[in-house]
């Protein structure tokens, strides 16, 4: 989340290329958050990578899909509570992701945890390939913050919506298979399968007509772009209610010394 941490300082560029590495498979772009030692959480360098990769995606020519991991053992766990995540990028909002309207398709390959604001990553994209072991959840009610990535409005889309309420009020995960037989999952493979399927996917999309598949893409976001808008702002809204709370301020306390919170209710 923004707004709720002091700015960071501007990350250097090793930095910046320590979190993201990107590989050319032809047309496909392979986009790997690797900050596998904090389970890829996102901080300002983490943003502006990842901005940055999204940007290469959009913006050439010979590049007609990409695929989004984290690799072979966690997909994201959302912002580094620590330091948080930056601000939000001119282009792609929140993680340099989140609110980007892109020109190419994205296929999230989601092995291990997606969590918070990792999987609300997964909700922006286009196609989701999950391991059977990997996990997805929003436990934002739980450190007495909101999820402010897209799933208050993006999850109840992708998930029947009796399911998303019970994940985002109660911060509990759901599995990969659970999330196959309700239809967010677009194919499951065996643990560390992800990627390497989420390539065959890109390369077919990609071998397609470039023409045809951005038109696609372009009057799919256009169908949901007025609802995203109404879903951003009160997304907004939720996060103004809990920036100043008693409940944040504990929650995040109890994160970092690793106790039950006892919220206030304030």
């Amino acid at each position: 989340m923004t707004g709720l941490w002091p700015a960071p300082p501007t990350p250097t560029e090793d930095e910046i290329a320590a979190r993201v590495r990107t590989e050319r498979r032809g047309h496909v772009l392979l986009v790997r958050m690797t900050r596998t030692d904090k389970r890829n959480a996102v901080d300002r360098a983490m943003t502006t990578a990842l901005d940055r990769a999204l940007d290469t995606l959009d913006d050439d020519p010979e590049l007609r899909c990409g695929v989004l991991t984290g690799g072979p053992e966690v997909f994201c766990a959302g912002t580094d509570i620590s330091v948080g995540p930056g601000a939000p990028t001119p282009r792609g909002g929140n993680y340099g992701v989140v609110a980007r309207r892109r020109t190419a398709p994205l296929v999230a390959a989601v092995e291990g945890i997606a969590f918070g604001g990792g999987f609300e990553i997964v909700l922006a994209c286009d196609v989701v390939v999950a391991s059977r072991g990997a996990r997805c959840g929003l436990p934002e009610v739980g450190l007495g913050l909101v999820a402010n990535c897209g799933a208050l409005f993006r999850g109840p889309r992708a998930l029947p919506p009796t399911v998303a309420r019970q994940m985002l009020l109660t911060g509990d995960p759901i599995g990969a298979e659970r999330a196959y037989e309700l239809g967010l999952v677009g194919e499951l493979v065996d643990p560390g399968q992800a990627e390497e399927r989420a390539l065959v996917l890109a390369e077919r999309i990609a071998a397609r007509s470039p023409v045809a598949v951005q038109a696609t893409l372009a009057a799919l976001d256009a169908a949901l772009r007025d609802a995203d808008a109404q879903g951003w702002a009160d997304t907004d809204a939720a996060v103004a209610r809990v920036v100043d709370s008693e409940d944040r301020v504990e929650g995040v306390s109890a994160f970092f010394a690793k106790r039950p919170p006892v919220f206030p209710g304030r």
